[in-house]
């Protein structure tokens, strides 16, 4: 199908899918699901909880809990959270139950891309299964022959919660497919609104390099954070330390923070 003919879902609004379904709106027809009927009614009142988003246009975007709201899309992102449990065991509960309402109204030649952080090979072994099952349809694979197939994609969210500079525009967007097709028209999709991309050689790349962003970061600002403790007990001001190594050319320049 034609890009300009897509009518895109996002699942889910938090801090990535909010701005997510600005963008998009803004070239196609949106409909934009959370099961939160609360965060739903905010929306439609011009609040974003999150402050990602200080005006809204409710007129540009389908705003919705009502699941049958979205069978008529045929593009779907699904951007809900994916929490660790009390034992830091990844919780895949959310995005398990995105993927069965999602498979309940795949058709034929529909796209389907996650974003949200998940361990490699949760994308391909975890939901596609769901998908196929509920939808009686097949992921596309390379050298699929039959026309009865949905497209699948992988693309992490990279956005900085807070941070207006990196916005979603601003950020080089990973994607990766299920095949050579499916890469094509998640990498034709996000660059149709502006977004510079990165194609991997398979989803499960993807998946693995969103970990190391993620691992990376927490354990940097974990680090300054310590540090941080021992220069308090020293009287000594953080800020002051990191801005004098901050003007070392290879210094990370990491703030204490939450991890």
């Amino acid at each position: 199908q034609k890009l300009w003919k897509k009518k895109i879902a996002i699942i889910g609004l938090g801090y990535v899918g909010l701005p997510l379904a600005i963008e998009f709106s803004k070239k196609y027809q949106v409909v934009a699901y959370d099961k939160n009927y609360n965060r739903i009614t905010e929306l439609l009142n011009g609040y974003d909880r999150t402050k990602e988003i200080n005006k809204i246009n409710t007129k540009s975007i389908k705003f919705t809990h009502n699941p049958k709201d979205i069978e008529s899309c045929n593009v779907y992102i699904v951007t809900v959270p994916t929490p660790v449990d009390k034992k830091n065991i990844p919780d895949l509960s959310m995005i398990e139950n995105a993927t069965r309402m999602v498979g309940n109204c795949v058709k034929k030649n529909d796209l389907v891309i996650y974003e949200s952080t998940v361990h490699p090979g949760a994308t391909e072994e975890v939901c596609v299964p769901i998908l196929q099952k509920k939808s009686k349809i097949n992921c596309h694979k390379d050298g699929h022959k039959r026309e009865n197939y949905f497209l699948c994609g992988y693309s992490p969210e990279r956005i900085n919660p807070g941070d207006k500079k990196r916005t979603l525009k601003k950020i080089k967007k990973l994607v990766s497919g299920s095949s050579k097709k499916s890469l094509l028209m998640v990498k034709k999709l996000y660059k149709s609104i502006g977004i510079d991309t990165y194609s991997t050689k398979g989803i499960k790349i993807a998946e693995a390099a969103k970990i190391i962003e993620n691992t990376q970061r927490d354990l940097n600002i974990a680090l300054i954070n310590e540090l941080a403790i021992i220069f308090d007990k020293m009287n000594l001001n953080t800020y002051d330390i990191l801005r004098a190594a901050g003007t070392k050319w290879n210094f990370l320049n990491f703030k204490p923070g939450l991890v």
